[in-house]
């Protein structure tokens, strides 16, 4: 086995801590003395034990002279726990091979040269794009302050979100559904707008054994979602926040009664300013949000610029129907150069469907 086999260990392991180590990055460690590998740890829990030194305790015999494998840079200062680079140096570490760079400001960097200047060899960039892509969420969050946007939605091979009637469900297979849970469970929010609510009706809580369920964020403008829904009922239950530009406190009063917090911001465009919201949501530590919305508040969404990847999960059906709903309406662009252009695009293959991701280019937004 060589390096790149060892850090693939080493990612698999990382990813063992989705959603449970946010806002904190997944990390994944293994330990090998003379072609064995004697330790392996991932960070497990926000706040707990780092991966570097789970690996450490979990090693058969004594690290000395080994070599670690470790996905991201490890930390040199004192947060909720001590910093990895001394416990790696005390074990006598000969070598540490890292995937990615953390640009933390408190690490960037500093690690890797306490390393070095302690004597260790390191080796940079191991599988760098793969350790990049599992922390996306966190390299743009303690960079930015702001969440992660991950727009989803599901559709046919025809681009329809729903049939003419308005029936959803359900459009992919449970293979492509359990994925989705997946993603409800990485991510700290979940973000609707009041048409979803008033359409289906939905919980959006995470349905996997044990996971618990993100902050549910619904868009309404005029605050009329239904007292009646099942969000409103199970407030008290799974926190649930209602972001409106409706600021009369006494239409307030019956959702903060059933367990919502309204959320009172400007308006944009005659909606709830979506730049705004999101810049409160990061300072409250919410570090990534799953976009469930409809077509309007898709659109919205990306003409704010918030947008920062998309998931497109698609299903071999064709609804038809002229006025049946896609994923992205509102205006729409002029032109098709005026596109919002997506990038680095990965296909999955999930049952009988299909999962598309990318990037949003980050120069498209269009209400600067």
């Amino acid at each position: 086995m060589n390096d790149t086999d060892y850090m693939r260990i080493a990612l698999d392991l990382a990813a063992k801590g989705m959603g449970t180590v946010s806002p904190n990055p997944m990390v994944g460690a293994v330990i090998v003395k003379e072609g064995e590998i004697i330790g392996t740890g991932w960070h497990r829990r926000a706040g707990e034990t780092h991966a570097e030194r789970n690996a450490l305790a979990d090693c058969s015999r004594s690290p000395e002279g080994s070599t670690m494998y470790v996905t991201l840079e490890p930390c040199c200062h004192y947060g909720k726990q001590p910093p990895c680079t001394d416990a790696i140096i005390n074990a006598g570490i000969h070598r540490v091979v890292v995937g990615s760079s953390d640009p933390n400001p408190l690490v960037s960097g500093k690690g890797i040269d306490i390393l070095r200047s302690s004597g260790i060899q390191v080796t940079e960039n191991v599988l760098k794009d793969e350790c990049d892509r599992l922390n996306e969420i966190f390299f743009h969050y303690i960079t930015g302050g702001t969440p992660f946007v991950i727009m989803k939605y599901a559709m046919t091979m025809d681009g329809k979100i729903a049939a003419y009637t308005g029936l959803s469900q359900w459009i992919t297979g449970g293979e492509a559904r359990s994925h989705v849970q997946l993603q409800r469970h990485r991510c700290r929010g979940i973000m609707v707008g009041t048409g979803t609510v008033l359409a289906d009706d939905p919980l959006l809580t995470c349905r996997l054994p044990g996971a618990e369920s993100p902050l549910r964020i619904i868009c309404d403008t005029s605050l009329r979602t239904p007292l009646s829904s099942r969000l409103v009922r199970t407030a008290g239950d799974v926190p649930t926040v209602i972001a409106t530009c409706l600021d009369d406190e006494r239409f307030h009063k019956p959702y903060e009664k059933a367990g919502c917090r309204i959320l009172v911001l400007p308006s944009e465009n005659g909606h709830i300013d979506l730049r705004r919201l999101i810049k409160v949501l990061g300072s409250e530590g919410i570090d990534s949000i799953l976009l469930e919305g409809g077509g309007t508040l898709n659109w919205a969404a990306l003409n704010s610029g918030i947008v920062n990847k998309v998931q497109a999960y698609i299903a071999p059906k064709l609804f038809g129907g002229r006025d049946a709903k896609t994923p992205v309406e509102g205006q729409g662009v002029l032109s098709p150069a005026e596109g919002f252009k997506l990038k680095n695009s990965t296909i999955t293959k999930l049952g009988s469907d299909f999962l598309i991701e990318s990037e949003v280019e980050e120069d498209v937004h269009r209400d600067s």
